[in-house]
């Protein structure tokens, strides 16, 4: 590949997602397609679907001309009707149509990506219109397609790859947030300090410290007498910050020690994708 160094990591992590979700779905019979996954509404050919979308509209496609239906109860709001257009326009599509334009359209993506010679600061289509960093840009779609990566394992009973390039990603996605989502989402007090414990296939500690101002930042070493230790496994916190599942159906698998009120706050609030 020939992108920008600084690109090279989510492409690589893009890469191994997206051959690893091939993978699993050129098998599929039929009736498989339609299996439920734990993101809200959607099928396993609703996942696929909105993956080839997504990489259509970094290729640069246009967006399908469509009408939704009415009925559809996960669509509440603009940033899921955009979502769902690229997944509804392909919900009769049959598994050799799935299977033929997801391989299609990676050969296509794999070939933007020999050929990207775009710095990271340059500015590309967003959801909704909007506009991002191309760096930004990269590094969602390594994030998106490795959370559905696990959707579809999940779905499927195919667990593997918790540990993968992509999940490095969805990491360092996360810990970005913890901050805004124990100090201000939360209402973690000024001068506490939150302790995260995570266990398993990604494992690490952090900090969140919360300032003067009511401001939080993250850093990886221990605090001494933290308001909250929250001790989990990298799934559970995976599922619980994508909005798989809610706090109350792991708590068996979530350990809290100190302020019972603020950790409960802090998991409420932990869901930080749409």
């Amino acid at each position: 590949m020939t992108v920008h160094p600084s690109l090279q990591t989510y492409a690589d992590a893009w890469t191994h997602s997206i051959e690893a979700i091939a993978e699993l779905v050129q098998p599929l019979a039929e009736g498989e397609w339609n299996r439920a996954t734990p993101c809200p509404g959607w099928s396993v050919r609703d996942i696929v679907s909105h993956v080839i979308g997504m990489e259509c509209e970094m290729l640069g496609d246009p967006r399908p001309i469509h009408t939704l239906p009415r009925d559809l109860y996960h669509v509440r709001d603009e940033f899921s009707r955009y979502m769902e257009m690229q997944v509804d326009v392909r919900r009769h599509h049959t598994a050799p149509e799935m299977t033929s334009e997801l391989e299609y359209t990676i050969i296509r993506r794999n070939r933007q990506l020999r050929n990207e010679s775009r710095t990271p600061d340059t500015k590309v289509r967003a959801p909704l219109g909007a506009e991002q960093t191309l760096e930004l840009a990269y590094r969602m779609r390594a994030f998106d397609v490795w959370l559905h990566e696990q959707d579809l394992r999940v779905a499927l009973d195919k667990p593997g790859n918790l540990d993968s390039p992509g999940a490095l990603v969805t990491r360092d996605n996360f810990l970005a947030i913890l901050p805004k989502v124990v100090a201000k989402d939360a209402g973690a007090p000024p001068g506490s300090a939150v302790v995260f414990d995570v266990h398993g296939p990604v494992e690490f500690l952090r900090t969140v410290r919360v300032d003067a101002d009511g401001r939080g930042s993250i850093d990886g070493a221990p605090s001494l007498g933290p308001a909250a230790t929250l001790a989990l496994d990298w799934e559970t916190y995976v599922r619980l910050a994508a909005g798989r599942v809610r706090p109350a159906a792991v708590a068996g698998r979530i350990k809290v020690e100190g302020d019972a009120d603020l950790a409960a706050a802090i998991l409420k609030s932990f869901t930080v994708t749409p």
